[in-house]
């Protein structure tokens, strides 16, 4: 066998130890498959057997889900053409067939866990007599399917609501949720947590004195699923009504995986098992042959970890680790990329002009760690990080810093200044990074020496909570500096896009469109409720207005005053400029003065201001819902696709992983560019066309997709050169 060792000890205890060739994770592919199945029939078979343990031959864990390649695989077909549902099905069955003749192999199995135990690897677990864990804080299990577009497929949720209950294995599951060791013991999930290093022993010792502990609850008669299940269980109907209804809400009917499974459970719950595995085969079959689970598959899990291991990386250039950093300004932003270096354990000299402000960032990251204590973090831990931050407004303080992040005010000549008295400590040689959101960085590496070792570091706030990071490449940026922000990036254990230079570089950019075309619609007397409902339903995090109001309405007035002042007559005007002026002017600033599109009374929830009725009267006539959706949506792929096309982008992979990460792009698209894709490139210029000939030319569409309509080619499978204009 190529991914099992099989032996056999002198009790006649058969171990089955997992490690898949190639791979830093077991995972399940077609030899494992045919590894399992080999190995059940000699369990089964074999009279010297008397039971049997699965364990991991990886330091890195128990197992993992299925190789993503092989489930490509099951996607693919002779003609090109995504198999239906149908096709699949046998497929996808295979593994719930093979986990059902191990359970009903005859002989008591155990699996011992050291380690990550997810996904297939979990549903592995899941089909064993008993559990043993580890009891190492690396040590976690769960079904986190659902996060990446699909659900369990792998008899996980037949097993796991037969375990814990329906109410509380539906609460794990659809959130992707994980167990730590104890907490899945108390659950039952677990049968023991032991020593780490300890669980092949513990179940070996289970298996040898209990030799004919060999069938699992749901198959002996009498079952009863703890907490009731079926259509005449109060619980259970209580339960399933309202599981429906709240996971429409949070998905706003978008996500096909959450529905298909609260189906399985609902209808495979009180079957058999085998009947039960042949219904979750089946939701299973039609999730995957819909795009939407391999568009969230491409960018939430395969690109998402491309990206995290370097694959923007300059393949040449040594590793850069950061062991001193330079962090010029403490306020939220710079506080918050302190706190993230030194959990990295990377010295932080925190620079600001003001003692008491660079003090007053120091007590931020203090107050970060202290929502960690008891979660991975000790009173030890927190005062060693805290002690690799210096608060100082010395700029020799800097001496010695491999690495230079600037987060003071948005304002190019007080960067410029900032940026000079550091080189004459630091010198020109160390790489110097912005943390601008909009300021180009071409024109900001004028101010240091060497412009080849400036680049810019774009990071979210919160820092300590938002992973991704956009790295922007000036005209003149090298490959040293951009292997550097990359090393600093997997560092801090962030997602990095890499992306050129541009005013609001790809995510403010792109993201700013929907902010404006909220404000266009409030302009035209659209209903503000309706914007904002038709926002959430769209599946962004929020509707336009209200994260107008957390941005600040005076800061994107103040960014496109200066964007005029900078770009003069090729500044192209919006229509939402004169409203957003015309909010400010009437001191509705944001949350940051609690009045904006909201108003936020003290102690009380924010609601939408009855003012703006008076502001910007109401239409007689309200477009339905799906016409604000389109309109929100489509502000958006045209801005997207306008990077592409100016080269902002240089891969669609980065635009998914950019928007999702970086403003909430609706995750279930798998990405602006992955959804443009899907629907087709000649339906988005067709609808781009319709809504240009409606609401003007920010909708038109761009060159390079008239060409690519008329070609045929997608962003992820081209045919055309990589720029029409």
């Amino acid at each position: 066998m190529k991914t099992i060792r099989f032996d056999i000890d002198a009790d006649g205890i058969a171990t089955l130890t997992i490690d898949v060739p190639d791979q830093s994770m077991n995972v399940i592919g077609p030899d494992f498959l045919a590894d399992l199945d080999t190995a059940i029939t000699r369990i089964a078979s074999e009279e010297g057997i008397k039971g049997a343990v699965i364990a991991s031959g990886k330091d890195s864990g128990f197992m993992a889900g299925m190789d993503l390649k092989y489930f490509g695989s099951m996607l693919a077909s002779e003609s090109g053409e995504r198999p239906a549902p149908a096709a699949i099905f046998d497929k996808v069955f295979v593994l719930n067939d093979l986990l059902r003749r191990l359970e009903t192999s005859g002989k008591p199995i155990a699996c011992a866990i050291e380690g990550t135990c997810v996904g297939g690897g979990f549903e592995l677990a899941l089909a064993c007599h008993r559990r043993f864990a580890g009891d190492s804080p690396k040590t976690q299990l769960g079904l986190p399917e659902i996060l990446i577009g699909l659900f369990p497929g792998g008899g996980g949720s037949q097993r796991l609501p037969r375990i814990m209950g329906v109410q509380a294995s539906l609460m794990y599951m659809l959130q992707g949720k994980m167990f730590r060791p104890a907490e899945a013991a108390m659950l039952k999930v677990v049968d023991g947590v032991v020593p780490q290093g300890t669980a092949v022993a513990a179940a070996k010792e289970w298996v040898k004195a209990n030799p004919t502990a060999n069938t699992q609850p749901w198959d002996v008669k009498g079952f009863k699923v703890p907490g009731g299940a079926g259509g005449f269980n109060p619980a259970f109907v209580q339960t399933m009504a309202g599981a429906l209804p709240m996971t429409l809400k949070q998905t706003q009917r978008n996500m096909n995986a959450p529905i298909a499974l609260l189906s399985a459970v609902y209808e495979g719950i009180t079957l058999p098992m085998d009947r039960a595995i042949r219904i979750e085969s089946k939701y299973f079959a039609k999730v995957a042959a819909d795009p939407q689970a391999s568009n969230m598959i491409r960018t939430l899990f395969v690109n998402k970890q491309a990206a995290e291991r370097g694959a923007r990386r300059p393949k040449d250039e040594p590793k850069a680790p950061t062991t001193k950093l330079a962090m010029l300004g403490a306020g939220m932003m710079g506080a918050g990329i302190a706190t993230v270096a030194a959990q990295a354990g990377m010295e932080v000299v925190l620079f600001d002009r003001d003692q008491a402000y660079a003090e007053k960032g120091k007590v931020h990251v203090e107050e970060v760690l202290k929502k960690r204590l008891g979660k991975g973090m000790t009173p030890e831990k927190m005062e060693q990080m805290l002690a690799r931050v210096t608060p100082t407004t010395d700029y020799a303080a800097l001496a010695g810093a491999d690495f230079v992040i600037e987060a003071v005010f948005e304002d190019v000549s007080i960067k410029a200044e900032v940026t000079k008295k550091v080189e004459e400590v630091l010198g020109a040689d160390t790489i110097f990074g912005s943390n601008t959101s909009t300021l180009p960085i071409t024109k900001l590496a004028n101010a240091w020496s060497k412009p080849e070792n400036f680049i810019g570091v774009h990071f979210f706030s919160p820092v300590e909570k938002m992973p991704l990071v956009e790295i922007i490449l000036g005209e003149k940026t090298g490959p040293t500096a951009i292997a550097k922000a990359l090393d600093f990036v997997a560092q801090i254990k962030k997602t990095p896009i890499v992306v050129h230079d541009s005013r609001g570089f790809y995510t403010s950019r792109s993201f700013g469109t929907y902010v404006q075309e909220g404000a266009e619609l409030v302009g035209e007397g659209i209903n503000p409720a309706l914007i904002e409902n038709a926002g959430k339903q769209l599946g962004m995090p929020t509707g336009p207005l209200a994260v107008s109001d957390e941005v600040s309405i005076e800061l994107g007035v103040k960014i496109m005053t200066a964007a005029k002042k900078e770009l003069g007559d090729a500044y192209v005007p919006q229509g939402s400029d004169d409203i957003m002026v015309k909010m400010v002017e009437a001191d509705r600033l944001g949350r940051k003065n609690g009045r904006g599109w909201y108003d936020y009374p003290e102690g009380e929830k924010k609601h939408l201001s009855p003012v703006l009725g008076d502001m910007f009267p109401r239409a007689a006539e309200q477009p339905d819902v799906e016409a604000v959706k389109e309109r929100l949506l489509y502000r958006q792929l045209i801005e997207c696709a306008r990077c592409f096309e100016e080269g902002v982008l240089e891969t669609p992979e980065d635009g998914d992983i950019g928007a999702i990460f970086g403003w909430g792009f609706a995750p279930y698209t798998g990405g602006p560019f992955s959804h443009m894709d899907t629907v087709g490139i000649a339906h988005v210029v067709a609808v781009l066309d319709r809504l240009a000939a409606a609401h003007g030319p920010r909708f038109a569409p761009t060159a390079q997709l008239r060409e690519m309509a008329a070609n045929g080619a997608t962003f992820y499978r081209p045919v055309l050169s990589r720029a029409a204009a």
